[in-house]
């Protein structure tokens, strides 16, 4: 094996994501029968709220060093969103990156969920397992999804600089 340059070795990591994500695309397809019967809808009670909590916080008491593990990835691209904000002199974007970025908290979100639907099944967890979503046959729904929250949470900075600079100008406060 030969010392590669920095370029060669980016191309070659971005045809193994792709090799991944397009067999993870596959996985599942056509090895089971799809159920086409309708979800029941319930009505949600006060008390239905109460059990999520306790179930949710039975989750994070049973896993607490997999989901702050987990957990610290969200708020550390935050922070780094954050420090360019103030990097950048785009300080009056600061609120509309902060309340922005909570719409990609559930696409962030994804793992955790992954974790406690395995613990549900009464499977062994460990965070490695969040990453398991990638063999699910929905991984291109939920790549599509995560995007699109993306893409709403971009036009919502877009937006909000282009009210700035209608209302208070280009010029630094």
């Amino acid at each position: 094996m030969t010392i590669r340059n920095p370029i060669e070795w980016a191309t070659d990591q971005l045809k193994l994501a792709g090799l991944v994500v397009g067999s993870a695309s596959r996985a599942g397809v056509g090895t089971e029968e799809l159920d086409t019967r309708l979800p029941e809808v319930r009505a949600i009670r006060i008390a239905d709220l109460g059990d999520v909590l306790a179930r949710g916080l039975d989750d994070f008491a049973a896993y607490r060093t997999d989901v702050i593990f987990l957990c610290i990835v969200y708020p550390v691209v935050g922070l780094v969103l954050g420090r360019l904000a103030f990097g950048y002199g785009m300080l009056p974007l600061l609120f509309p990156l902060a309340s922005g970025f909570a719409l990609i908290g559930p696409f962030a979100a994804v793992g955790l969920y992954e974790m406690s639907r395995r613990r549900e099944q009464g499977g062994n967890v460990a965070w490695p397992d969040a990453f398991g979503v990638i063999r699910s046959r929905s991984f291109g729904a939920i790549v599509v999804l995560g995007l699109l929250l993306v893409a709403i949470f971009l036009f919502w900075l877009v937006a909000a600089e282009a009210i700035y600079e209608v209302t208070l100008g280009p010029e630094p406060p």
